[in-house]
C-alpha cells in the first residue's frame, strides 16, 4: 500500500476504483496531524475516533556516515486497555512507502483497536513516510510524458531518479541511508524510545521484508511476529513464472462461470494478445495531466503494469477480464478510470525507490527472472521500476548477506490470501520455511490485503499476541464475480 507514485507497489492502478487500499493511504497524507508530540483524538475508519498519542524520536539518517544529519521519526500510539499490557505491538506498513498512520485510518482501524486489549499498538511511519517524511518533495517534472512502453518508462525513470538523487544529495539528504537495514535499526531505536525490553511485530508485504531484517539484526529484542503477504529477503522482484501460475489459477476460476468462460475462453492468451499489439503500436489514451485533459501513448507494458495492480485483490481482479475484452476490441477509453492524474503517477518520492534499490536482487535470481520474463504474461512489469532501475545509482545495494535466509525461532503467525497476485503463495512458502515455530492462516479467495478480508482474522491476531496457541487454519470467502461486460 503506497501513495500514487509509479513504483513497484503503487503501479498505474492508483485511482480509488482500482486500488482502494491506496485511497486511505492518500487520505492520511492529506489530513496528517500536526507535528507536536502528545495526546490527541485520532480519526479512524468511518468517522470513528479514539484517544491516541503522537510521539517522535531522532536517529542518524545514515548510521554509517558520521556526517549525515539527524532525522525525526514519528508514530501514533494507541494505549492498551489491558490491566497488564504485553510488549508493544509495532505495525510495519507495506510498500515500501506505505504509512502505518494511513493504514490506521482505513479498514484496518478495527484491528488496531482490538489489539489494544493485549498491548499498546504503535503505528510507526518508517523513515521517509508520513510523520517521518524526511525527503523534500520535488517539483513536478518538466520532462515530456514518456510512452508507456517498457523502453519509454525505463528510460524516463532511470533519468528522473539520477537527477532527483543528485538534487536530494545536494540538499543534504543522505539518500544511501534509506535502506531496510537502517529501518530495522530504527525499529530497535523506537523500542528503546518506548522503554520496552521487547517488542512484537505486526506487518504486511514490504513490512514483512522489514520484519525479517529486524529479526536478523535485533532478534533478541523481538517477542513474537504476525506477518501477512510475505516478502522474503531476496524477493523484492517476484518470479514471472509464479505470476503465470497464479493467472492460470484465475483462469480456472473464470472457467467455473459459464458466461465468463464463453466471453473469455483463455484469459492468459487474451492478455498476451493485447500486450503484444499495444506494445508494438501504443494506443492514444485520454488521461488527466496536472488537472487538465491530455493524452498519452499507452503500450502493452503500461497495461501489464496496470494488471499487476489489479491482481492484488479479488475486488479489482474481478475487473480484469472486462478490461482486456474492451482493449482487445480497441476501446482504450476503458483505461482512463484506472489512471488518475498521470502527473502523480510519474513522480518520485525517494524512499520507495531507494529502499528497493538497496534491497536489490541476487545475481542468480536476476538471471532466473530475466529468463522467465521472456515468455511470461506480465513480463518484468509486476515490480517496476525494479529490476529496470538496477545500477542507476551505484553503491547502494546491501549485498547478498542482507538477502540471505535465516533460521527464525520466534513464535509466528503467517497469514496469506489464496488470490494474492502481488506476493503469490508459492513465493510466501519459501519465506515461511525459515520459521520453525509458526502457525499458518490461509484465507481462500482473499488477496494481498488479507488482514481485513475475513472477520475471523482479527480475533486470531488478538489470541496470537496474547500468547495463546493458534493452530494452522483455513478460512473461506466467496470467489470473485468476474466482470466481462
Amino acid at each position: 500500500m503506497t501513495c500514487t507514485s509509479l513504483n513497484r507497489r503503487g503501479l498505474l492502478a492508483a485511482a480509488a476504483i482500482a486500488l482502494p487500499a491506496l485511497a486511505f493511504a492518500r487520505v492520511s497524507a492529506q489530513t496528517a496531524p500536526p507535528s507536536q508530540a502528545g495526546p490527541f483524538r485520532f480519526k479512524g475508519w468511518r468517522n470513528a475516533e479514539t484517544d491516541a498519542e503522537r510521539g517522535f524520536f531522532e536517529v542518524p539518517e545514515d548510521r554509517r556516515d558520521p556526517r549525515s544529519r539527524k532525522i525525526r521519526l514519528g508514530y501514533v500510539r494507541f494505549p492498551s486497555t489491558a490491566a497488564r499490557p504485553g510488549p508493544p505491538i509495532i505495525y510495519l506498513a507495506g510498500g515500501p512507502g506505505g504509512e502505518a498512520t494511513g493504514a490506521a485510518t482505513g479498514p484496518r482501524f478495527p484491528i488496531f483497536m482490538a489489539l489494544r486489549a493485549v498491548a499498546d499498538v504503535i503505528a510507526f511511519d518508517q523513515r521517509g513516510t508520513g510523520l517521518s517524511s524526511t525527503i523534500p518533495e520535488r517539483p513536478a517534472s518538466t520532462r515530456p510524458v514518456p510512452e508507456f512502453t517498457e523502453a519509454g518508462l525505463t528510460s524516463y525513470f532511470r533519468s528522473e531518479l539520477q537527477s532527483a538523487w543528485a538534487d536530494w544529495t545536494k540538499a543534504g539528504v543522505a539518500m544511501a541511508g534509506y535502506n531496510t537495514e537502517q529501518s530495522a535499526d530504527d525499529i530497535d531505536d523506537l523500542r528503546r524510545h518506548l522503554g520496552a525490553e521487547k517488542i512484537d511485530l505486526w506487518g504486511t508485504s514490504y513490512g514483512s521484508h522489514l520484519a525479517l531484517s529486524v529479526l536478523k539484526r535485533h532478534g533478541d529484542r523481538v517477542n513474537r511476529v504476525a506477518l501477512s503477504s510475505l516478502e522474503g529477503q531476496d524477493q523484492t522482484v517476484k518470479r514471472p513464472a509464479r505470476i503465470d501460475a497464479y493467472l492460470r489459477q484465475v483462469d480456472a476460476l473464470l472457467g467455473t462461470d459459464p458466461a465468463a468462460r464463453a466471453a473469455v475462453p483463455d484469459l492468459p492468451a487474451l492478455m498476451r494478445r493485447v500486450h503484444a499489439r499495444m506494445e508494438a503500436q501504443p494506443a492514444l489514451t485520454a488521461v488527466t495531466l496536472n488537472g487538465a485533459p491530455a493524452e498519452i501513448r499507452m503500450g502493452g507494458f503500461g497495461v501489464q503494469m496496470l494488471a499487476s495492480g489489479l491482481i492484488a485483490n479479488p475486488r479489482t481482479l474481478a475487473m480484469l477480464p472486462g478490461l482486456y475484452l474492451a482493449l482487445d476490441a480497441g476501446k482504450t477509453g476503458a483505461l482512463t478510470p484506472f489512471l488518475g492524474d498521470v502527473a502523480g503517477l510519474l513522480n518520485l518520492r525517494g524512499m520507495p525507490e531507494a529502499m528497493d534499490l538497496a534491497s536489490g536482487i541476487s545475481p542468480r535470481r536476476l538471471a532466473l527472472i530475466r529468463r522467465e520474463a521472456r515468455a511470461a504474461v506480465l513480463g518484468e512489469a509486476l515490480n517496476f521500476p525494479m529490476p529496470q532501475l538496477l545500477g542507476a545509482i551505484p553503491g547502494v545495494d546491501l549485498g547478498d548477506g542482507f538477502r540471505a535466509a535465516i533460521r527464525i525461532d520466534h513464535p509466528a503467525l503467517l497469514i496469506a490470501g489464496s488470490l494474492d497476485g502481488r506476493t503469490p503463495l508459492a513465493e510466501q512458502d519459501e519465506v515461511a520455511a525459515q520459521f520453525r515455530r509458526k502457525s499458518r492462516l490461509v484465507v481462500e479467495n482473499a488477496g494481498h490485503n488479507v488482514f481485513e478480508a475475513h472477520p475471523e482474522v482479527q480475533p486470531l491476531l488478538v489470541r496470537f499476541f496474547r500468547g495463546e496457541a493458534v493452530a494452522d487454519t483455513r478460512l473461506t470467502l466467496p470467489p470473485p464475480k468476474f466482470q466481462v461486460a
